[in-house]
């Protein structure tokens, strides 16, 4: 008889106390710089136990891990958060007791990327669960680095005595080429004026002839 009743304390207590398991809504998460992420996990809860009784503890993984978020018997612990997630971590308080803790994490940076971990200690069991986050730089910045490259004509710069068509964009000497035209000009001009005052001195003279004859 004793023994039946020892056996019957032993199921009772394993049905109302049993396993802990801690889960994670998603494995890994995808994110740009400066947006807001949302890092959900869920674990059993026990309806003989309170928030009062549940110690969390979640940190981003690296080779000095980073405190992200505390709670010592439901109540939040500011000190063991790290420096790097200052001010940009708030969690839900109503869903806790639901079994859900979500942790919203804001203006994002790249070295937030890694294996976040959050453990689950309780009256009735503990249990951690983790997933990895993404953190890259926002695709306009990597779309005009990309596509637009800057041309190495545009980074050339023109010597002292080069001028420059602003429509074109091409390099020109346009004061020597005004020059020569300008001295060929003159010398045709002066050319052409002899031509035509020696024209005139030799029908000057033929008149003079014929006058005398």
């Amino acid at each position: 008889m004793i023994l039946l009743i020892i056996l019957l304390l032993i199921i009772l207590t394993s049905c109302v106390s049993g396993t802990l398991v801690v889960n994670v809504t998603q494995s890994s998460y995808q994110a740009e710089e400066n947006q807001e992420i949302t890092l959900e996990w869920t674990f059993t809860t026990n309806n003989h136990s309170s928030s009062n009784s549940l110690n969390i503890f979640c940190e981003l993984i690296t080779d000095r891990p980073l405190g992200l978020l505390s709670l010592h018997e439901g109540v939040e612990v500011p000190k063991s958060q790290d420096e790097q997630f200052a001010g940009r971590v708030q969690w839900d308080k109503d869903v806790l007791r639901e079994g859900r803790l979500r942790l919203h994490v804001s203006r994002l940076r790249t070295e937030d990327s890694g294996m976040y971990v959050c453990k689950v200690f309780t009256r009735y069991g503990k249990n951690s669960g983790r997933c990895w986050l993404n953190v890259t730089e926002p695709r306009s910045v990597k779309a005009l680095t990309m596509e637009m490259p800057l041309h190495p004509k545009i980074l050339q710069t023109p010597g002292p005595n080069d001028e420059t068509d602003v429509q074109g964009g091409r390099l020109y000497l346009s004061v020597p080429i005004l020059g020569v035209f300008g001295c060929i000009v003159l010398i045709l001009g002066a050319g052409l004026s002899a031509y035509l005052l020696k024209l005139r001195h030799q029908h000057q003279a033929v008149s003079q002839d014929n006058f005398f004859i």
